[in-house]
């Protein structure tokens, strides 16, 4: 239950990212609304993260949970926001992604 609590953390930290992003490219109410949803996100991602790190080691929760925030939020600027998606990229992003599966499969 706690990595599922983990990944939902990691997820709603991409959702604040990607929040601080549209609000980047709106304005007036507009804007406030997706700053609402940045705080919103910020707030359920950290709580998750207090709560998860009282059963999992500090370190590997905290770097699933970046991890899973840097892919993600790459991959909504791919999607989303129209970044570039070449080789290097997505090789790092690959490569990220086995670097998380390996910490949990060493976590107990």
């Amino acid at each position: 239950m706690n990595w599922i609590l983990l990944i939902l953390a990691g997820l709603f930290e991409v959702g604040f990212a990607a929040c601080l992003g549209k609000a980047k490219e709106t304005t007036g109410n507009v804007s406030i609304i997706w700053y609402g949803g940045f705080f919103i996100c910020l707030a359920i991602s950290m709580i998750l993260l207090v709560r998860v790190t009282h059963y999992l080691p500090i370190g590997t929760a905290y770097a699933v949970w970046t991890g899973i925030g840097a892919v993600g939020t790459v991959l909504v600027g791919i999607v989303v926001f129209k970044e570039p998606a070449d080789f290097w990229r997505l090789f790092f992003i690959a490569t990220l992604i086995l670097s998380i599966i390996g910490l949990k499969s060493v976590s107990h």
